[in-house]
């Protein structure tokens, strides 16, 4: 019997499919472009935001209690306050170093022929590690070198340039933010039209800023810890300037990856300027307190101050640290914290809200309707 084919015919794909596919293509690698090209803006304004959710509680509470309700008295008051401990801070920098610089520029010739003559403890240390005799062998490279690093002078300029601008782009973002932070937050929750939705949208959003406001706190007290350690630590070693360099550990330890490390160098310094001993004992104080700060107390007090679980600490700041470097280390536990806030509403609204009744068997008969013959099986 012969087979008979069907003719099949296949629809051909319209143009105007195909034109709008390609615009589509077109605008995502534009905007994609756009936001690499803004990338610099678009991470300031992320941290203005975060500074902004962190200091709009403060403003608030300014407003009601203090100035009678006025949010622009209240808005100035808080940054002028932010200002002068950020002046206060400068200064406890400025006036030691300024003092302290003199003698030392007076003393750094003398420091400087002790140890080319093996004198001092750094000359003591050159010798024995025989690090003048690879200086005097190798001059000509260690030349070369140096004035290589005077070519990308340019480039520290335009950092150092490109880093002022941030400052205060940031710092005038996060005024407008706080000042406008109530007609933003009306407006959004404005454009939702259910009343028990704005609510929610309303608990949420302020849970995800406590989450914020506790990293910022705990944060600060790891680095007063840290400051108070390096202390005592450089006051038992006799080193000098202890309260500056622990000082500018506590500060520097604010930032993320890079900030303990940048305070162990300068501490360590000051610590070889001094004696062997004392820069022993510091290289181990500095060791083993990274180790304690990032396996020990930036889980737990951000377990308590964040409300997340040790463990989802520690996860989300290597995830963080790995997909977007210091940024992603800074922002990597808040984030997380929101993440949290957000699926726990899902969850309790979809699944872990408790029954009004507890009830018993396939008909969810009440408990309270059965009559008392031991427990039951099935809850």
């Amino acid at each position: 019997m012969a087979s008979t084919s069907i003719p099949t015919s296949r629809g051909r794909v319209p143009v105007g499919t195909i034109a709008a596919t390609i615009g589509m293509v077109l605008l995502t690698a534009v905007a994609l472009l756009l936001l690499y090209t803004v990338r610099q803006i678009l991470v300031w304004i992320v941290v203005a935001t975060f500074f902004t959710i962190a200091l709009y509680p403060v403003v608030g509470w300014v407003q009601r209690r203090l100035v009678g309700g006025r949010r622009i008295l209240a808005t100035l008051l808080v940054f002028l306050v932010v200002v002068l401990v950020l002046a206060g801070l400068l200064a406890l920098f400025a006036v030691p170093l300024a003092t302290q610089g003199a003698a030392f520029a007076a003393q750094f010739p003398q420091l400087l022929d002790d140890a080319k003559s093996g004198r001092g403890v750094v000359g003591r240390l050159l010798g024995r590690t025989h690090a003048i005799t690879y200086v005097q062998s190798h001059q000509e490279q260690i030349r070369s070198f140096a004035t290589g690093l005077t070519t990308p002078a340019a480039g520290v300029l335009k950092g150092v340039a490109t880093g002022a601008a941030g400052v205060v782009t940031v710092f005038v973002l996060t005024l407008l933010m706080v000042l406008e932070a109530p007609k933003i937050v009306a407006g959004t929750l404005n454009l939702i039209g259910d009343d028990d939705q704005r609510e929610r949208v309303r608990h949420v959003a302020t849970d995800c800023a406590k989450s914020i406001t506790g990293y910022i706190s705990g944060n600060l007290l790891i680095s007063v810890i840290c400051g108070v350690l390096t202390y005592a630590t450089l006051k038992i070693m006799g080193v000098p300037f202890a309260g500056l360099i622990a000082l500018f550990v506590a500060l520097a330890d604010l930032l993320p990856l890079i900030g303990a490390t940048l305070g162990a160098i300068v501490a360590l310094i000051a610590a070889v300027l001094h004696s062997i001993p004392a820069l022993v004992v510091v290289a181990i104080f500095f060791v083993a307190y990274q180790q304690l700060e990032n396996h020990v107390l930036q889980p737990l007090i951000f377990a308590r101050t964040v409300k997340l679980n040790p463990l989802a600490v520690l996860i989300s700041i290597l995830v963080g640290v790995d997909l977007a470097g210091i940024l992603g280390a800074l922002l990597a536990i808040p984030v997380a914290g929101i993440i949290q806030v957000i699926l726990r509403d899902v969850w309790d609204r979809r699944h872990g809200t408790t029954k009004a009744e507890v009830t018993v068997g396939e008909s969810r008969a009440p408990v309270e309707d059965l009559p008392q013959q031991g427990p039951t099986a099935h809850a």
